[in-house]
């Protein structure tokens, strides 16, 4: 299988997708967290609710979990995540002094993933999102859309676990395809390489695709 014409075929039905910054570390890192088990409309309404009731992260270090987790009800699971949000940035406050991850830009890639996975709660998924959305390092965040479609085209076996998905597909990916590798694979996982009913007749990547439609976990 691969790599460049996944990426290639995947560019000419979802177009050339050059790096654009999202958020700076921290927000992403906190915007992360609320985008776990949700769509991105919930995600994005309790991200902007809860800036919106406490101003800065500062202030939501040191509100009440109860407090958080009424401002990002929206989000759901709002109990666990106000909880980890928390945790996390007081964890950043007592490794750093303040809330800034602006040091990450320097760090060697593989040392900013080890501070980051330091944090209560922190994946490979979390990690990569933080690096390559705000930092635009070529590092792969493996969601549940990569996943799928990389396990049906052939990319990764259909047994490899999410964790040693990222290594795999990170190192499969030259460094500067990594985001619009990610970007458009997600895309292609919403739109047609969905779990349930994939639309396989329209799929741009039906000629290279190893699925047989007989796997037990999409």
């Amino acid at each position: 299988m691969n790599v460049s014409e996944v990426n290639w075929l995947l560019a000419s039905a979802y177009g050339d997708r050059p790096w654009q910054p999202h958020h700076d570390p921290l927000s992403e890192l906190v915007a992360t967290i609320l985008s776990q088990n949700t769509s991105d409309v919930n995600s994005h309404r309790a991200y902007d609710l809860l800036l919106g009731a406490f101003g800065d992260w500062e202030t939501v270090a040191a509100a009440d979990v109860a407090d958080i987790e009424r401002a990002i009800r929206s989000g759901g699971l709002s109990r666990v995540k106000a909880t980890r949000i928390k945790d996390i940035l007081q964890k950043i406050l007592e490794e750093r002094g303040s809330l800034n991850l602006a040091f990450l830009d320097q760090l060697p890639i593989d040392e900013a993933k080890v501070w980051l996975r330091k944090l209560p709660g922190v994946g490979p998924k979390t990690v990569g999102c933080v690096l390559l959305f705000s930092l635009g390092k070529p590092v792969l965040p493996v969601d549940t859309h990569v996943y799928r479609v990389s396990r049906r085209l052939g990319l990764i076996p259909v047994k490899i676990s999410v964790e040693q998905a990222h290594q795999v597909l990170e190192a499969m990916v030259p460094p500067a395809d990594v985001y619009q590798f990610h970007m458009n694979m997600v895309q292609h996982g919403r739109q047609v390489c969905k779990s349930q009913r994939p639309k396989c007749s329209i799929c741009v990547l039906r000629g290279v695709c190893a699925w047989n439609g007989s796997d037990s976990k999409n």
